[in-house]
């Protein structure tokens, strides 16, 4: 079966043979099902590893990254680039969880402001993805090399981003992972598109997310925090982009020992669920109220408070004329190149380090007090944690009219009802049967019995 131009015949579902043959047939109801799983009477069938390398030359390895390693790939065909990121089994339930949900998302978007899959091979050892490939810099890097650089230039780039995260959120899609790693240009032509990579932790909301993940200078506050999150927390990591977009320095960032992970991340925390960062001088002097404006309604501690991202792409410094066309260029690469060439801030997502940062009261050591706990084991919110000292004041989100509706399930969210649904009638219809089968069973030993009860009276 090809869904979407791509090799899925892995990707089917599971079901019950109380439904006939040609309702399983149905592409509809194949569309409805979770992913990875296999219709009944369906054996699983692999790619073989020639039927990677018969279609595409893989280069040497570009990038590793925690689940996986990067290529560049050549279609022996069209002679045209891409990027492959190949997943190993072997490395584990994460690594394979990590590949079928980067198929599962990247399966659903379209938006020319992500990377787009172009073909997916399942072998019995590995996954292959194979992407569009962007020959464009990493933003930092384009910014060092720029001899101009205002907010006009960093409006387009968060316009882009913000663009690309509502279209995300319409699907009821969270990334949660946006980062500047994440944000490369798509080729080096001047007016050249930012593109959004990188999808492994992407969740689709069904539903309140518990799990902590992402990288922990992004952190929103609910994650922190050990609440139940959502879209929010990418409009708060938007911000954070931002805010360092436009004075090359991070909001959150505790002056520590490089190796010192712990105590690093403990402080971090603390400044997040408080929301404890400034505009502060000389860095912010010459950015515009407007920005800082933004900045703040996508920085709000309050999740339920905090700017959508279509709301934001309305904001004046995204659609109007607000953003400064001054040059900052100068403050801004001194800030960068003096943040950003710690290895701290170079580091890969810290899952492993962060969820035992964020583990639950319960697991803590007794005695020690968890980054996101305070001493008696329970959460820190921002009103236990103590007032940050006086600083330039965060102006208040003013500038957005801020009216929110009930959203509105996607049709994709719809078909996980549905499956749901029909997996608990399901569920229920073989209960019955058993139960049938044991009422049946049990009427006859009943009938046995009666029919010899004479011959018993008689002996």
């Amino acid at each position: 079966m090809v869904t979407f131009g791509i090799n899925c015949r892995n990707y089917s579902c599971v079901v019950m043979s109380a439904l006939s043959a040609k309702s399983l047939s149905s592409p509809l109801f194949r569309a409805a099902m979770p992913f990875g799983c296999l219709t009944l009477g369906e054996k699983k069938d692999y790619n073989s590893p020639s039927e990677v390398t018969d279609k595409y030359d893989l280069g040497q390895v570009v990038k590793s990254e925690e689940f996986c390693e990067i290529f560049r790939a050549k279609d022996k065909n069209t002679l045209k680039m891409y990027t492959c990121k190949k997943f190993l089994k072997k490395d584990g339930r994460k690594v394979r969880k990590a590949a079928k949900n980067e198929i599962l998302i990247l399966k659903m978007v379209k938006h020319h402001n992500i990377l787009q899959l172009v073909d997916v091979f399942e072998t019995r050892k590995e996954y292959f993805l194979f992407l569009e490939l962007a020959t464009g810099r990493e933003v930092f890097d384009w910014i060092l090399d720029q001899g101009y650089y205002s907010e006009r230039d960093t409006s387009n780039v968060i316009r882009q981003v913000l663009e690309a995260v509502a279209y995300l959120h319409s699907l009821h899609i969270v990334h949660r992972n946006l980062k500047l790693e994440n944000l490369v240009y798509y080729n080096r032509l001047k007016n050249s598109k930012i593109v959004i990579s990188d999808f492994h932790l992407a969740k689709l909301e069904n539903g309140l997310i518990k799990e902590p993940c992402g990288t922990p200078e992004y952190l929103a506050p609910e994650v922190v925090g050990r609440q139940r999150y959502g879209r929010p927390v990418d409009c708060w990591a938007i911000g954070v982009i931002m805010y360092i977009l436009l004075s090359g320095n991070p909001p959150f960032y505790d002056e520590t020992e490089d190796d010192d992970y712990d105590n690093h991340d403990k402080n971090l925390f603390r400044k997040i669920l408080s929301g404890d960062y400034e505009f502060d001088s000389p860095y912010w002097d010459d950015i515009s109220d407007s920005a800082k404006s933004l900045v703040a309604c996508l920085m709000e501690v309050e999740q339920d408070q905090r700017v959508t991202a279509q709301e934001a792409i309305n904001h004046e410094w995204i659609s109007g004329n607000a953003a400064s066309d001054k040059n900052i260029k100068d403050g801004v690469c001194a800030q960068i190149e003096k943040n950003f060439a710690k290895a701290k801030w170079k580091k890969a997502v810290r899952v492993t380090t962060m969820m035992k940062r964020l583990r639950a009261p319960d697991q803590s050591d007794s005695g020690a007090s968890s980054p996101a706990m305070g001493a008696s084991g329970g959460a820190v919110t921002p009103s236990s944690t103590p007032v940050p000292p006086a600083a330039i004041p965060v102006p208040a989100c003013t500038t957005l009219v801020a009216t929110k509706t009930a959203a509105v399930f996607h049709s994709c969210s719809c078909h996980y009802v549905f499956v749901n649904t029909i997996n608990i009638l399901l569920g229920v219809s073989i209960l019955l049967t058993h139960f049938s089968f044991a009422v049946n069973s049990l009427q006859k030993l009943c009938s046995s019995f009666y029919s010899i009860c004479p011959y018993i009276r008689i002996l």
